[in-house]
């Protein structure tokens, strides 16, 4: 019977842990108990953005289980990175990453310095993902990122999926796609969320046009002045 006891707590831990990885730990806590999870609203989070340059004629140039292998060594190699850092991978839709910091838990004013440093890992990482069917062939990654409000919330019965809505969400997503390839494309909100410690190389793109924005003054993320990337 003890070990029976045993064998079931090892088996709730494994289907937990799952659960965990696909929902925030708060958020699967009360979905477990029934309970209806209530939309928040954060006053400030920043959240990132990434896809791979070319990646509809790279998909092309090879089967679908190519492609499926690609995304997961290239995934893979991401999620392991995401680890050392404070913050929430949101989805991947196709080729596109999505992480947010200073939700589901708040972080205070870490979470532009949080998604910062881990997008320079990210991109110094992606050159680094071996294509199985393209041994010569290199991943380029195109990322933005904005800070500003949203609202977190679980949509959905069957899946439900942790989701996150608002203005800042939709101009993370412009920064990306207006980005350049292996460049950070960031925002004079995460701008000036990043000039409090004085760490980062940032220089000024200008002011591009944004679709549904206008005119947008932006940067790019170059480096940490006090940070290298993981080898």
């Amino acid at each position: 019977l003890k070990e029976k006891t045993e064998d079931l707590k090892r088996e709730r831990r494994l289907a937990e842990d799952l659960l965990h990885q696909m929902l925030p730990k708060s958020v699967a806590k009360q979905l477990r108990k029934c309970q209806r999870v209530e939309a928040e609203n954060y006053d400030q989070v920043t959240i990132f953005f990434s896809d791979i340059v070319g990646f509809t004629s790279i998909a092309a140039s090879c089967t679908p289980l190519q492609v499926v292998e690609m995304l997961n060594n290239l995934y893979v190699c991401f999620d392991t990175r995401i680890e050392s850092y404070d913050v929430y991978k949101v989805e991947t839709i196709g080729d596109a990453y999505m992480v947010a910091s200073g939700l589901p838990e708040k972080n205070g004013i870490k979470h532009a310095d949080e998604i910062a440093k881990m997008s320079l890992d990210l991109v110094a990482a992606v050159r680094q993902v071996v294509i199985p069917h393209m041994p010569t062939g290199r991943l380029e990654l195109r990322a933005g990122i904005h800070t500003g409000p949203c609202v977190a919330g679980v949509v959905g019965y069957k899946m439900p999926r942790y989701c996150l809505f608002g203005d800042t969400v939709n101009t993370a997503s412009r920064m990306e796609s207006t980005s350049l390839p292996q460049k950070i494309h960031i925002s004079s909100a995460t701008y000036e969320a990043l000039l409090t410690d004085d760490a980062y190389e940032i220089e000024l793109r200008g002011e591009i046009e944004v679709k549904g924005k206008g005119k947008m003054k932006t940067y790019w993320l170059l480096g940490n002045k006090n940070y290298s990337v993981q080898n």
